[in-house]
């Protein structure tokens, strides 16, 4: 059954997520905000976030999900939880969103679902996933101590997670397809002077072996193509993301990744459809970016809504 129509709906409790709820609530705007996961997105999974500005000692980024969801609450801003939303249909004044049944009509919707970590498709995967393969060392560190565990990636969250399970693993193995890190400066100086973590170049992973927990895998050469098995318990993918689109329209244009393409303004191509996070094309994934980004599709909505008429204009804006 179709609800009345709500203002503005926001899908996605990451960081723009909860930035838009708290613009929108705080401006009075009769919003929704729809999360399909804990509060806090990706960001839940860095155990120390040491460039959000308010923090001189870092926060955690569960820390960090925690204190803006409390700020959201504090302006009452509605809160459903699903599991997913299963499509977003626009026509005349309303869009629509439909989720697990039932259906949620808004004047406006902030897009801000983020992106999910990519899986490698090679063999063993699908198996050992929760059996010793994870996408997140802040959650399941712990389960590894004075075990011997490899991380998979060369960017900034494999370092900054294999850093992380330096304090619980006996050895970690980083697993990269080049001769070099992708990370920044500061997370190489850190990973590089690492006792415990040993690296393996130009490799990548091929296979995942076990009974009924990860024992061993099968890494192969990317200049040779020699292989060699190597024993571990557990394994963590840090090779990219996908962005979580799949509900959208075809109307709503994409980049050739399959991130949102929007304007300066963080609308869409579909007018009162706006995007902002990691779910948007361009921007360089970052939390004080998501949030900024959250807050200007905010307030962006605020002023859809009065051109349209749903809502008398301010002076000032929606600051």
């Amino acid at each position: 059954m179709a609800e009345l129509i709500r203002d503005v709906a926001v899908i996605g409790a990451g960081p723009a997520g909860l930035t838009s709820a708290l613009y929108l609530g705080r401006a009075r705007i009769d919003c929704v905000l729809v999360e399909m996961e804990l509060p806090g997105g990706q960001a839940v999974n860095s155990p120390l976030i040491e460039n959000y500005p308010g923090f001189p000692q870092g926060i955690s980024g569960a820390d960090l999900a925690g204190l803006m969801k409390e700020q959201v609450d504090r302006f009452e801003v509605e809160t459903r939880t699903f599991k997913r939303v299963d499509a977003l249909e626009s026509g005349g004044e309303a869009r629509t969103l439909r989720i697990e049944g039932d259906t949620l009509q808004c004047r406006a919707v902030v897009v801000a679902t983020g992106r999910r970590p990519k899986k490698m498709g090679i063999p063993g995967e699908d198996e050992f996933t929760g059996r010793g393969i994870s996408w997140c060392a802040t959650c399941d560190a712990p389960l590894f101590r004075d075990k011997v565990v490899m991380v998979v990636g060369g960017g900034d969250a494999a370092v900054e997670e294999a850093l992380h399970l330096a304090r619980f693993a006996s050895k970690i193995i980083l697993v990269h397809r080049r001769d070099e890190l992708r990370a920044a400066s500061y997370h190489q100086e850190r990973i590089l002077s690492e006792p415990k973590v040993e690296f393996m170049w130009n490799s990548e992973l091929t296979e995942i072996k076990g009974d009924n927990l990860v024992s061993s895998v099968v890494v192969a050469s990317t200049i040779s193509g020699e292989r060699r098995e190597v024993p571990v318990s557990g394994v963590f993918f840090y090779v990219g993301n996908v962005p979580n689109t799949e509900f959208l329209p075809d109307s709503v244009d994409v980049d050739e990744a399959g991130y949102i393409i929007t304007d300066t303004l963080m609308e869409t191509s579909i007018p009162g459809v706006f995007a902002a996070g990691d779910v948007r094309s361009g921007n360089f994934k970052q939390v004080i970016l998501a949030a900024a980004e959250g807050a200007l599709a905010a307030m962006s909505s605020q002023r859809y809504l009065e051109r349209i008429g749903a809502r008398k204009a301010y002076p000032g804006g929606a600051a």
